[in-house]
């Protein structure tokens, strides 16, 4: 078994010869040097795991060598030793990101303890991160069996997301394919649900029901537009849970948080049809009678998310809120940057919704860009890409000027997505539309019991343009593929992210209310 490496730094090393052979018989190898210009030599040279450091040394000072090592390593483990209890020298010492201090005279068990705080503390970490998910496996499970309404599908995904997350630090191969399938169970389940319940949750009027895509402004937005605050509504499109968890480290500097909940997508979970029903306060069938002329099919030519802001003024003022309102629409870097200037006109609104593409269109370019698959192979590197796009992006630089007043901010998103797997055949006429995760068309061909069908389109409020009309929905990580190009859509889209049908990342998406 390999010794781990230590370097010892002190000027009175002659005088520390008994620690080094206890540490030595603990199974360490330690490299000594009593001046820190030598320190440092050794440290490129020999490559130790840690360094023990002692801070007063003549010629460079224990704080100036931790300075240089950490500019050559950063990633390298100091533990500063100090006769002097200094509050500064303290400060200093952490600000430099030692790994631990001790202060002089220092005994064998105590620089033991350290080491393996050190040395084991990611062992441990993995250790009670596993246990914990072990533990919770069967809980999870039984849940899904006795999962019952909405509520319960929720509170699933929100453990499950929470252990993705943490598996993810200790990077636990096997344990994270054990939860890679459970979560694949658990959309299977859900999408069962979805598939008994959808038609008769669009069905619920007034306030019952679950919050959806076309009563969420009306619920969750209208009743804070009572306080005497401004209000920024942020809609970054397909924000996924577990992308709202990794980036709201950083809002949370600024705001804190009031209230963190999941509401449900409509069907297709697309920009389409969701985020129209969020301005509009309508199902899509209902769209389409109300704005004839601003509603588009999937088989029509032009743009589909045109009239959001008509939506939106028509909204509130059916809603008899005569109020001072901004809508503001992103979808490139320059205009992110305007955001940023307009910040302070905007605070003159009692309501300003800004919506934020950028998510969606790392999906589609991760589908269509070879660089970018690679930059984001897995959920991980996906979640890891959308929260360093965050921290240097215009849109973090909009919010902390927003901070700057007293406002409430409230993030949502229209959908998720999902990183398929498997194919699904199905035949369809060339008017059928190009999405991955639903079709509609006329003489749909297809298994039924591998998909959500709903052959009568107006039971689900969806826009029927031919008699024979009908909509399907892949369900869990599915996708669709055409028989006669089927190995072309399998090797190129598996793996890619997508949206439009049933699952928990597609449907149950975030929505934050935070002040400052």
């Amino acid at each position: 078994m390999q010794k781990i490496k230590l370097l010892w730094a002190d000027d009175e090393i002659d005088l520390l010869k008994p620690h080094i052979i206890f540490l030595e018989k603990k199974g360490y190898e330690v490299i000594t040097v009593n001046n820190g210009t030598e320190a440092i030599e050794k440290t490129l040279k020999e490559n130790p795991v840690v360094v023990l450091l002692d801070e007063n040394m003549p010629g460079l000072s224990g704080l100036e060598t931790l300075n240089r090592i950490k500019e050559l390593k950063p990633d390298i483990a100091v533990v500063m030793i100090t006769k002097s209890e200094e509050e500064h020298i303290m400060e200093e010492a952490i600000g430099s990101k030692i790994a631990d201090y001790l202060i002089k005279p220092v005994n064998p068990n105590q620089i033991i303890m350290s080491l393996k705080k050190i040395l084991e503390s990611g062992r441990l970490m993995s250790e009670k991160t596993n246990m914990g998910y072990q533990q919770d496996f069967r809980n999870l499970a039984m849940a899904m069996m006795d999962a019952r309404n909405l509520d319960d599908w929720k509170e699933i995904y929100r453990k499950l997301v929470f252990w993705e997350l943490e598996i993810e630090k200790n990077n636990d191969q096997s344990m994270a394919e054990v939860l890679e399938n459970q979560m694949k169970e658990a959309n299977a389940n859900f999408s069962k649900y979805i598939t008994d319940n959808y038609i008769d949750f669009l069905k619920e009027t007034g306030d019952s029901g679950p919050t959806m895509c076309h009563n969420l402004v009306r619920r969750n937005i209208i009743p804070h537009l009572q306080e005497d605050v401004p209000v920024f509504f942020l809609l970054i499109d397909n924000l996924r849970y577990d992308q709202w968890k990794v980036i709201s480290s950083t809002i949370k500097q600024l705001f804190k948080l009031d209230t963190e909940e999941m509401v449900l997508s409509i069907l297709p979970t697309t920009t389409q049809y969701c985020r129209n029903s969020i301005f509009s306060g309508l199902l899509p069938s209902e769209i389409e009678k109300r704005f004839p002329d601003k509603w588009s099919n999937d088989e029509e030519e032009g743009g589909k998310n045109l009239f959001e802001s008509d939506f939106l003024t028509d909204l509130l003022g059916r809603l008899r809120k005569n109020i001072k309102h901004s809508y503001t629409k992103v979808t490139t870097l320059d205009g992110g940057h305007q955001l940023v200037e307009s910040i302070p006109n905007l605070m003159q609104n009692q309501l300003n919704v800004v919506v934020y593409n950028f998510i969606d269109t790392l999906s589609h370019a991760r589908t269509d860009v070879s660089v970018m698959r690679e930059l984001s192979e897995d959920e991980a590197a996906y979640r890891s890409l959308t929260d360093s796009w965050f921290k240097h992006s215009p849109l973090w630089d909009a919010i902390q000027k927003m901070a700057e007043k007293k406002i409430k901010l409230i993030i949502g998103t229209d959908h998720g997505s999902i990183k398929v797997k498997d194919a699904v055949k199905i035949i369809g006429d060339r008017n059928t539309n190009t999405n991955l995760r639903y079709k509609q068309g006329k003489n749909l061909s297809y298994n039924a019991k591998e998909v959500f069908e709903v052959r009568k389109p107006e039971m689900a409020f969806l826009p029927k343009q031919h008699v024979s009309s009908s909509f399907t929905f892949c369900k869990g990580s599915d996708f669709f593929a055409y028989p006669n190009n089927y190995n072309y859509y399998v090797k190129y889209y598996k793996d890619t992210f997508q949206h439009g049908g049933i699952s928990m990342e597609e449907m149950l998406v975030p929505f934050i209310v935070m002040s400052n």
